[in-house]
């Protein structure tokens, strides 16, 4: 049997020995405090200041995209590069392209002292927690070249565009399933929720697959995938970001083991293919193996309940483009790529100069930080006609940047379109009269955008 899900007994070890109760309780605290504490007050202090960027970041938890566009605008209108006092911020599609496609600019918050010697460099480094996370090394969100280009290297000799393919059959299967639950459910006349009822289950079902995860683990690895998918998001309460430890790290316990597992035991699944994994001589460590499994798993699954949640509300709110989709059923892959480019499941993502540089004309000091506005690059009026209207046949929608750009482009933009795709095309094949009824809510997340509850009633 496959390693099963145990929560974590004892105290951890870090660094061949035992953390005692007292540091572990330090270093988690210091981790929130630069991940989430520090940056929190340092943009409501800009915010009590004037600076628009507060506004941006602290709209609200699950304010919707649509109730940002006016501040999209008002930053367009102060210039290209927008000087907060927290950081400098990006909404044009092709100055925030250029910051992700330049070696000027690296991952993080606080990395730009490169010698490990400055003060939030060295925090950093004590409180390092050896549970996996998704924006700590060696975590490809995380590092830079040349680790960075080897990890993706070998990942990217398993996930490849073929081997998402040959999911393509299995995602329908999957689909069609949790279509037969729901119809069984609708025969009762009640409403259901859609996102806990499929939403959700597609793409853990999926990634559950990926990864070899046996079927009867699936609701706990849907629990965690939420709780780990916090850990992308900036701001958190102190309660919120201890909950989300513990989902990773219960997560991290259990991969430990199943990564044994699969080395003894291969399957047909990618995870069992990258573990076994040789290139010239070279090979992904258990830690690295542990970052790049929990980063699919983490990322790739949020950010695709998010787009089938973010599609649904879309195509039911303008029901003429679900007409057109479904007299062209061929436009389904390009109605993916303008949910993702109108509704995009991520809000912004940050870079560090890690050099003096220049960008729009301007000079950027080495260590400063520029945000850059992924849904408001996609709303660019010089790259996008009439950008606030959804229009699934619309040539350029694939030029949106909801899955980055540069050498950190999301590693699971296949998988998650064509889930996408497929999760959509189906559940509105079985119900094309389906209603959303009162009570959607979005996420309480700034950074991820998606919606939690979806009721509907089903025909």
């Amino acid at each position: 049997m496959p390693f099963k899900i145990m929560p974590p007994v004892g105290p951890r070890k870090m660094a061949g020995r035992t953390l005692g109760k007292a540091e572990r309780t330090a270093k988690q605290g210091v981790r929130w405090a630069l991940g989430h504490g520090l940056p929190r007050t340092a943009i409501v202090r800009s915010a009590r200041k004037g600076d628009l960027q507060g506004d941006l970041i602290l709209s609200g938890p699950g304010s919707h995209t649509f109730d940002l566009v006016d501040l999209f605008e008002e930053f367009r209108a102060r210039g290209p590069l927008y000087q907060g006092g927290f950081s400098h911020l990006a909404v044009d599609h092709e100055v925030i392209k250029e910051v992700l496609t330049s070696n000027d600019f690296i991952t993080g918050f606080f990395a730009p002292d490169e010698s490990g010697t400055g003060l939030f460099a060295r925090a950093a480094a004590w409180s390092a927690s050896d549970v996996f996370a998704p924006l700590q090394p060696p975590s490809l969100l995380a590092t830079e070249p040349p680790e960075h280009t080897r990890y993706r290297k070998l990942v990217t000799r398993v996930f490849t565009v073929r081997a998402v393919e040959k999911l393509r059959a299995r995602t329908e299967e999957i689909a069609r399933e949790l279509l037969d639950d729901l119809e069984k459910e609708a025969a009762s006349g009640g409403s259901v929720d859609l996102v806990t009822r499929y939403c959700g289950l597609l793409p853990i079902t999926v990634i559950s697959e990926v990864l070899g995860v046996p079927v009867e683990l699936r609701e706990r690895m849907l629990e965690l995938g939420k709780g780990a998918a916090l850990s992308l998001d900036i701001g958190l309460e102190w309660r919120t970001f201890r909950d989300m430890e513990a989902s990773l790290e219960e997560f991290d316990h259990w991969l430990r083991g199943h990564l044994e597992y699969l080395a003894e035991h291969p399957g047909d699944d990618l995870l069992s293919q990258l573990v076994a994994l040789r290139d010239d001589g070279d090979r992904l460590s258990e830690r690295e193996l542990r970052a790049v499994a929990g980063l699919v798993f983490a990322a790739g699954f949020e950010t695709t309940v998010n787009l089938i949640g973010n599609g649904i509300a879309l195509l039911h709110d303008n029901p003429e483009q679900l007409e057109k989709l479904t007299a062209q059923p061929d436009l389904w892959s390009n109605a993916a790529d303008e949910i993702l480019r109108l509704d995009p499941p991520v809000l912004l993502t940050g870079r560090v100069a890690r050099r003096d540089s220049t960008i729009a004309g301007q000079e950027i000091p080495r260590g400063t930080i520029i945000n850059t506005v992924l849904a408001a690059a996609n709303r660019d009026p010089a790259v996008f006609t009439d950008p606030a209207t959804f229009d699934v046949t619309r040539e350029n929608a694939r030029d949106h940047l909801s899955f980055s750009s540069g050498r950190h482009f999301c590693l699971g933009a296949a998988l998650a379109r064509m889930e996408g795709e497929i999760g959509l095309r189906l559940l509105f094949e079985r119900f094309p009269d389906l209603q959303l009824l009162d009570g959607r809510e979005r996420h309480p997340t700034r950074i991820l955008r998606g919606y939690s509850h979806l009721p509907a009633r089903l025909s």
